[in-house]
């Protein structure tokens, strides 16, 4: 963290909450000129927007006035867990047959004709 972050958030923040994955939620004590309160995030390790979840993601951008409950956090059945986006890192998502991969893609089927105005 940033020590003019920090000494900010000490001084001129009020500690909203945490998440899952331990980051917390600041405001700030005062409001801004356009009459609202400054609200951010201090991540736990990697700074990573991604790893915001969506009820705390909708009180950062003021959607909501409070952060959703935590039975908003529970997540259904058909529900996939949380995960950080990975492009741009070792762990990204790579296609069957991608270079990096060292694979070879499958020929074209050549069931494709292009469209011409004149058809």
């Amino acid at each position: 963290m940033i020590l003019g972050t920090m000494l900010n958030t000490w001084f001129n923040a009020e500690l909203v909450g945490t998440d899952i994955f331990l980051n917390r939620y600041y405001v700030s004590k005062r409001s801004t000129l356009s009459g609202l309160k400054r609200r951010w995030v201090i991540y736990k390790g990697k700074t990573e927007a991604s790893s915001v979840p969506a009820e705390w993601h909708s009180w950062l951008h003021y959607t909501t006035e409070a952060p959703l409950s935590e039975k908003a956090a529970n997540s259904q059945s058909w529900q996939q867990e949380h995960q950080p986006n990975l492009s741009g890192t070792t762990e990204a998502y790579l296609p069957q047959g991608h270079e990096y991969l060292g694979g070879r893609r499958a020929p074209a089927t050549g069931d494709y004709q292009s469209w011409s105005p004149d058809n």
